[in-house]
């Protein structure tokens, strides 16, 4: 027997067996099984007392004795009970399918163990379909129970938990035969971990909690590691593959802006970031660097002062967002720093004039534009830049592989890349799959401003919320109010936007609101937004729209509508709408009275804390890591023992051991990395087509 070998060979399965399992687990070789962990164990090392059941809400293990049997008809139904006796009381033990041999087989008045869940009704215990074992015959190994994963359609046929109970103790029986060491001895010391063989022993049939919590501890680690070695190759291999222009110079564009122009003082978190970026863009190597920072966080000014350091070195930067309004803000919010210097700035988007298009496309050409702000007309082929260095993507996720790699071709030796998200990403989401990144994070706020004040209201609140917005609309301020929903739901009682406006104008006749959502042209959706910029209107009704790239300091309100109808990080998101001024902001919460359990937790998280790194690991509970990251992602599926939640301390500790080994040993040539090498090659290397070790 090998790990590759077909279930239907193995001892007690055979081929219509293998076709069933194979069918409903997929589960179709030796290591398949090997891999099949039990999800929960029953413990057998202790037994309990009748007077003891109270309150037990596990399975529990009895001693005693079946007094009497009788068969029981109510109705239609038959069923078979027993009296079960130990010296502290009595209970029932029931089965309701059973055949005529086990009411004859059932042992009377002699000492046994039962198994199984309690059932209590009218203060009487029960057991249902106990397990029945005879004191003399015990099986004397107290070992944890292992329960695996099964369906009705398997036992039915008979593939129970006895079943795969006895199928895997034979294939455990051949471990020393299986399984070998995949993990270095160096490893395997400092980290105290099991054999591997001892590990799969103890994860199928613990000896006892402990053995069980090291067995788990070495397959999640097993895990990350692995996976991590898989993205540290990639990054080796794209950095010994990619060339980039070095930019060694930080010279008058730069410190002049820094000395002179930067409106306030880079935060620790700022500084930080950029001497991790100017370290990468110092190498003739191309960077790939991931920027994360939430709302309000200052990644903009980091990437105006990295396009800096690119015209310091002669190079032409763009920087592409996914919308017209998120385009706009980036151009006006940089043309305004940089409006007492002499670097060039322009704006192209699909609603560019074909005269200022004309101006753009010759200016990029000849090297007097240094910055391009854009959205995806950047990447028309008739878009030539002279000598893009620098190309920065905000909101990354928005852009497909193949519109980034147009942007890439712009040159002859790739741009350097900085892809930032203003959507906070678990940081063990982080390293595990941007890990062919660099990743950088920006999480500390600029300083004066003030935390937003988050609250919860419900319908019976809304005169005093429509009163708390008057008072601030008569302080000068301005107002958010954002629905769901644009048309009215046939089946979801949210409001949505249409009426909600008529409500907003009818409870504030003697303000001017506006509008926005995405179904109106990009012009109107300009107009409305400068309407509402510019201070005319003092209140906007808007659908998420607004979620990226509507940047009013002066409004210090947002009503979320509906809010149980939004996701954490969606809420999280337009809450960053607000608190972008000096004054203190709020964000108001309407909700229904009945919420969900997962609604009333981002509630309550979004009313408790600001940190969107904090929100974002909530929201991967909630959700999952697929759905964070945008898709199920494979990775993520394919972890059985790994948490991405919980394991952040085994996905740390992976990460920086898999940095250290490349580190010293990029090829995995030393002597004692070879039997995780050839480990990686035979699981891995077909997945990994760039790795270069073999």
């Amino acid at each position: 027997m090998t790990l590759e070998t077909s279930i239907e060979y193995v001892k007690g399965i055979g081929p219509e067996k293998a076709k069933l399992i194979r069918n409903v687990l997929g589960v179709s070789t030796v290591e398949d099984l090997l891999n099949f962990y039990p999800i929960r164990y029953l413990d057998k090392s202790k037994v309990h007392k009748v007077s003891q059941l109270a309150g037990v809400t596990t399975d529990v293990q009895l001693k005693g004795k079946i007094t009497s049997v009788q068969e029981i008809q109510t109705g239609k139904i038959k069923r078979l009970s027993a009296k079960f006796n130990d010296d502290t009381g009595s209970m029932d033990l029931v089965w309701f399918q059973y055949s005529k041999w086990m009411k004859e087989q059932l042992p009377i008045n002699r000492e046994i163990y039962i198994f199984g869940k309690i059932n209590v009704f009218n203060n009487q215990f029960s057991m249902p379909h106990p397990e029945i074992e005879i004191e003399e015959k015990k099986d004397a190994d107290n070992r944890l129970k292992p329960i695996y994963p099964s369906s009705e359609k398997l036992t039915k046929r008979g593939l129970n938990q006895k079943f795969f109970q006895t199928v895997l103790r034979n294939i455990c029986k051949e471990i020393p035969n299986l399984i070998q060491e995949n993990l270095p001895e160096y490893m395997m010391k400092s980290f105290k971990f099991l054999s591997r063989q001892h590990t799969y022993l103890n994860i199928h049939f613990p000896k006892d909690m402990e053995h069980f919590e090291r067995a788990n501890y070495r397959l999640k680690f097993e895990e990350s590691f692995f996976f991590q070695l898989g993205y540290g190759l990639k990054k080796l291999h794209q950095k010994s593959h990619s060339i980039g222009n070095p930019f060694p110079i930080v010279g008058d564009y730069f410190n002049d802006f820094y000395e002179n122009h930067l409106p306030f003082d880079l935060t620790g978190a700022q500084k930080r970031v950029l001497k991790e970026i100017r370290l990468d863009m110092k190498k003739p190597i191309q960077m790939n660097r991931l920027l994360q920072g939430d709302v309000g966080s200052g990644k903009t000014m980091v990437a105006l002062l990295t396009m800096l350091i690119a015209k310091d070195n002669g190079f032409q930067s763009c920087m592409m967002a996914p919308t017209e309004i998120l385009a706009q803000q980036h151009y006006n919010g940089i043309k305004d720093l940089l409006k007492d210097t002499e670097v060039n700035v322009r704006l192209l988007t699909g609603s560019t004039k074909a005269s200022e298009r004309k101006i753009i496309h010759q200016e990029l050409e000849n090297g007097e534009l240094s910055i391009l702000v854009g959205t995806h007309a950047v990447l028309e082929d008739k878009v030539k830049f002279k000598n893009l260095g620098l190309a920065i993507i905000d909101e990354q996720h928005r852009f497909g592989v193949a519109q980034r790699a147009k942007l890439w071709a712009k040159n002859k030796i790739p741009p350097h890349i900085l892809v930032m998200t203003a959507t906070p990403i678990p940081r063990t989401l982080a390293m595990s799959f941007y890990s062919d990144l660099d990743v950088s994070v920006i999480d500390e706020m600029p300083v004066g401003r003030k935390p937003i004040i988050t609250a919860h209201r419900r319908e019976k609140d809304r005169a005093y919320v429509y009163n708390f917005c008057r008072e601030e609309i008569q302080k000068g301020r301005q107002v958010y109010f954002v629905y769901p929903l644009i048309e009215e739901s046939e089946t979801l009682d949210y409001k949505n936007l249409m009426e909600g406006l008529e409500n907003v104008m009818d409870n504030f006749s003697h303000y001017n609101v506006t509008m926005l959502h995405g179904k109106m042209k990009p012009d109107e959706k300009d107009a409305a937004m400068q309407y509402f910029a510019s201070g005319k209107a003092e209140i906007m009704v808007a659908t998420t729209v607004i979620e990226v790239g509507v940047n009013v300091p002066n409004a210090s309100v947002m009503v979320i509508e509906s809010a149980e109808r939004f996701g954490l990080s969606q809420l999280h998101q337009l809450r960053g709408r607000v608190g972008r001024g000096a004054e203190q902001s709020y964000c108001i919460l309407m909700t229904s009275d009945k919420l969900s359990s997962d609604s009333r937790t981002r509630i309550k998280t979004m009313t408790e804390t600001n940190d969107g790194f904090k929100i974002s690991e909530v929201d991967m509970q909630l959700r999952g890591p697929g759905d964070i990251l945008g898709t199920q992602q494979s990775g993520v599926v394919d972890f059985k023992r790994l948490d991405l939640v919980n394991d952040s301390t085994i996905i740390k500790a992976t990460k920086k051991t898999v940095e250290k080994i490349l580190e010293t040993d990029p090829l995995l040539t030393h002597i004692d990395n070879q039997v995780m090498k050839n480990y990686y090659l035979r699981n891995y290397k077909g997945k990994n087509k760039w790795s270069k070790i073999s």
